[in-house]
């Protein structure tokens, strides 16, 4: 297993995460939402809102498993946070990064994943839309853009909480 190496902008995306103050806040229905929708458009068990921060991925949303948290160093989404596109494993086991992860080689038996990077504020990464399945599986070139517009729309929600947390007023888009 290879943990996700730091971002070289890992000062700034921690500044920007916390900023936003969603880590360890309750889900919301417009973050549950999304990822219904996601879990169902794209025919998988989970599909979950991470929130990547120094030392765990944060669930802020999370469809098919119960909401927590798991170790960054373990985290796929650690590796995602790293790219500028959807990051897609077909097959875990195929993977050099992922193939003794825990969470492959036990519960829950991740064989595939993909996550786009939840991007705000400057572009930083400051977590994931991404999904998970039991079984290997390729996506399609339309979904991967969906999956991306999907994160550009769970980024969109987590700005718009911000200044609601901060005591600002919302101003229409």
């Amino acid at each position: 297993m290879q943990a996700p190496p730091m971002p070289q902008n890992e000062a700034e995306r921690i500044q920007v995460l916390h900023s936003l103050l969603m880590l360890d806040t309750p889900a919301e229905t417009r973050f549950d939402n999304l990822t219904r929708v996601a879990a169902t458009f794209f025919r998988v068990p989970i599909a979950l809102v991470t929130l990547v921060d120094s030392r765990r991925q944060w669930f802020k949303s999370a469809c098919g498993v119960p909401m927590g948290e798991t170790p960054r160093e373990v985290s796929f989404c650690g590796h995602a946070i790293l790219q500028d596109d959807v990051m897609v494993v077909e097959d875990a086991l195929d993977d050099q990064r992922f193939f003794d992860n825990p969470y492959v080689t036990g519960a829950p038996g991740v064989r595939f994943y993909a996550g786009a990077p939840l991007k705000v504020g400057t572009g930083a990464a400051v977590g994931t839309l991404c999904l998970i399945d039991c079984q290997p599986r390729r996506l399609q070139s339309f979904e991967l853009e969906m999956l991306a517009d999907l994160a550009k729309l769970v980024a969109v929600e987590l700005q718009r909480a911000a200044p609601l947390q901060t005591g600002e007023a919302q101003r229409a888009p």
